[in-house]
């Protein structure tokens, strides 16, 4: 079996209500100021104002910071660290979607360990302790909240960096699905979609191991029988718990066995085409399993097969009213190449079980085209 190092280091509080015991949770961490990073939707939503009151309870005074763009860039960190350090905090809330709690990550390596965003471009770049995190997902996608990776984007050059640090992970997750009742169809339908892709490209990628295959799997199961039940049905409780709790999963399996070559090819893609990430990992992800299915494809069996897994994700994809092709996104067929080299460059394309360079890289963009 394949050798692993296993240490969780999140607490995770899951079901409905659980946001009105952060004020508890923050306590125990010792808390006395706590900054809340959020995003305007959320702050009209009343989340924020809910935590507050939570945390006035348990006697720790609290802020809200709510300029969080729909992608993290290094300008809404510094701006949102100055804030934290003007206010001289010593616990983080990330509260909202990925973005929000990405944020609340890079706000953390600024605040305690200074400098530039890109100083921690990869893994183990933070030398000196960081404050303690708490992640409250609104959305049943991302997973971020399981993991030590934020995801920002530099905000001159649009390349987003992977900035990770065991340090980073979250102290305390709180998955409430009542969160995600507030979430417009669009962002719950292209969430959802990034959560499939995470359990579906962590169960396959060369690091995978015992424990991301556990998670992956779990993931897999929870996503794949309550996506659509979430999206024609929104008051549907139980299967918003079930997508939040998959997609946390997936999160978990991605801190693991990290993602693949679908993730590889959606940011270029972001970048130039402003696609959001949802729609574009999920438009790549059909001819990423199709390709991957030579070298992986006993594993895709157990989930049922690859050819349907990758018809599944394409009716998920139309159902949801998401462009199936590239071209619907307004790809130009002759960037192509272009968009593979850069895609070959990317970290994730390392992880991918089967062997990717800017030629089959091209091949897979010209097939989900």
């Amino acid at each position: 079996m394949t050798p692993f190092d296993f240490q969780p280091r999140t607490r995770v509080v899951f079901g409905p209500g659980s946001l009105d015991r952060i004020g508890g949770l923050a306590a125990e961490l010792g808390a006395r100021r706590a900054l809340i990073v959020s995003d305007p939707g959320i702050v009209r939503a009343g989340y924020p104002v809910r935590a507050q009151q939570s945390l006035d309870a348990a006697g720790v005074t609290s802020f809200v910071y709510h300029e969080v763009g729909e992608n993290p860039t290094t300008a809404h960190v510094d701006l949102a660290t100055i804030y934290a350090r003007e206010r001289e905090v010593d616990l983080l809330i990330g509260l909202g979607g990925g973005s929000s709690m990405d944020c609340a990550k890079g706000v953390n390596f600024l605040y305690t360990n200074g400098g530039v965003m890109s100083d921690y471009w990869g893994v183990g770049k933070a030398a000196k302790p960081m404050l303690p995190l708490i992640a409250v997902p609104t959305t049943a996608g991302t997973g971020s909240e399981a993991q030590s990776f934020a995801l920002i984007s530099d905000a001159r050059t649009h390349r987003k960096m992977a900035c990770g640090d065991p340090k980073a992970a979250p102290a305390v997750a709180i998955l409430d699905s009542d969160l995600t009742a507030s979430q417009p169809p669009a962002v719950a339908a292209l969430t959802a979609i990034d959560a499939v892709t995470h359990a579906l490209e962590t169960w396959v990628t060369n690091k995978r191991n015992p424990v991301s295959e556990a998670f992956s799997r779990e993931a897999w199961r929870l996503i794949s029988r309550n996506l659509q039940p979430s999206l024609d049905d929104p008051s549907n409780g139980e299967a918003r718990a079930g997508m939040l709790l998959g997609a946390h999963f997936a999160g978990a399996a991605i801190e693991n066995s990290m993602l693949g070559a679908a993730h590889s090819c959606a940011n270029p893609l972001t970048m130039h085409y402003d696609v959001v990430h949802g729609a574009a990992v999920g438009a790549m992800m059909p001819a990423i399993i199709r390709f991957n299915a030579e070298a992986v494809g006993s594993l895709y069996d157990e989930l049922g097969g690859a050819e349907s897994l990758a018809s599944t994700i394409e009716g998920w994809l139309a159902h949801a009213g998401l462009p199936v092709r590239l071209r619907d996104h307004g790809v130009e067929e002759a960037k192509i190449p272009a968009l593979a080299q850069e895609a070959a460059a990317q970290w994730t394309a390392q992880f991918n079980p089967r062997e990717v360079g800017p030629a089959q890289l091209e091949e897979i963009y010209r097939c989900a085209y």
